[in-house]
């Protein structure tokens, strides 16, 4: 009988409880898509250094774990020494360049040779090939398709026209790669590097040859692949956690003023009808309990459309920008509709309160 009434009173003001779901789903689509966007860049940028295929890397002193923002590139000849130490099996040096123009795009500056000793080769889509020019280029196929780009076509990077050689699969570094004398030559930094990918004879040797490269470049950064990739949470990017702590907050602030302010109009626009129940002996707790119900109701179905809105953003945000990754989990998902509940628990709080506090008598006489 309760749930009845509820119901009957969200659907005699249906305006307002459509503009109080949409807000919870706002509330619940902000945190999934916030937190879905900033880990799935964090976590795909990850997976495509492990993609690689090396077993070790080794930087600049102070380097940064986004490898585009090192520091000053090394001396090419490292990698001669490193291909000299044992159990050492291939060295791939890269040179890592930004580039603004039409986006942000991350190039490595690599050697064909090397880099498929450490990779284990590109995988090409259709008619396509390795780098033979100083000016050609490989793109990836999520780059391709995003930029309706083909085998031939040219690409102005660093105020020159690259013609691109090959579509190739995703998932090894980064999605635009270039001969590596090129990228020294635009960076003006012949014969250096930024990283070196190292892959071992056998895996089982990663740490004998992360010693041995400390042993003579005691103050270089060395770190497995699986060490590198352990960095990338969100304890280890305190800006990334404010970020997400901030929209977060946001979120559930407009979630909780939309949620009081429609229980609290509710309530006024309610005085004679509570007035009616005190007068036929309903207690506090039952006006209380009747409020946050409703409010609670209208918080379950604002959550289940911020699930359904969550998945149709996602969705067009992916068909619009096809190199964006947006991770979306069951563990923020539910994050989300407790964050909402609480939210709409503490905004129906004080109205109900009120509501409970109303004397009989006044509120018969409310007009």
């Amino acid at each position: 009988m309760e749930n009845r009434i509820v119901l009957s009173n969200l659907l005699h003001r249906p305006i307002r409880t459509a503009v109080s779901v949409l807000a919870v789903a706002i509330e619940v689509g902000m945190v999934m898509l916030v937190v879905g966007m900033t880990s799935g860049l964090v976590n795909e940028s990850a997976k495509r250094v492990k993609g690689v295929g090396a077993d070790l890397m080794v930087q600049p002193p102070s380097s940064s774990m986004f490898l585009a923002l090192s520091s000053s590139p090394m001396p090419i000849k490292i990698g001669d020494h490193l291909r000299e130490l044992p159990h050492v099996l291939a060295v791939a040096p890269v040179l890592v360049q930004f580039n603004s123009v039409g986006g942000i795009n991350q190039i490595w500056g690599i050697e064909m040779e090397s880099f498929n000793r450490v990779t284990g080769g590109f995988v090409y889509h259709g008619a396509s090939g390795p780098l033979k020019n100083p000016y050609d280029i490989l793109v990836d196929d999520v780059y391709a398709k995003a930029n309706h780009s083909g085998v031939g076509k040219k690409i102005t990077l660093f105020d020159h026209d690259f013609t691109i050689a090959g579509i190739v699969e995703h998932g090894k570094g980064t999605r635009l790669f270039i001969p590596l004398a090129t990228s020294q030559e635009l960076t003006s930094s012949p014969n250096t590097a930024s990283i070196f990918f190292v892959k071992c004879t056998d895996p089982g040797y990663t740490d004998d040859v992360i010693e041995s490269i400390r042993q003579f470049l005691p103050k270089y950064k060395v770190l497995s692949i699986t060490e590198f990739m352990s960095l990338f949470t969100t304890n280890n990017l305190p800006g990334l956690t404010a970020f997400i702590t901030s929209l977060v907050g946001v979120a559930v602030g407009i979630g909780f003023l939309v949620i009081f302010l429609s229980m609290y109009t509710t309530i006024t626009e309610r005085t004679r009808e509570i007035g009616i129940l005190k007068s036929l002996g309903a207690s506090k707790l039952y006006i209380i309990e009747g409020i946050l119900r409703e409010s609670t109701i209208l918080c379950l179905i604002g959550i289940l459309a911020g699930y359904g809105g969550t998945l149709l953003a996602r969705k067009i945000l992916l068909s619009a920008f096809p190199t964006l990754t947006v991770e979306l989990t069951v563990i923020w998902a539910f994050y989300a509709a407790l964050l909402a509940l609480a939210g709409s628990a503490f905004g129906a709080f004080y109205p109900a309160l009120r509501a409970a506090s109303l004397d009989p008598v006044d509120a018969l006489a409310y007009e």
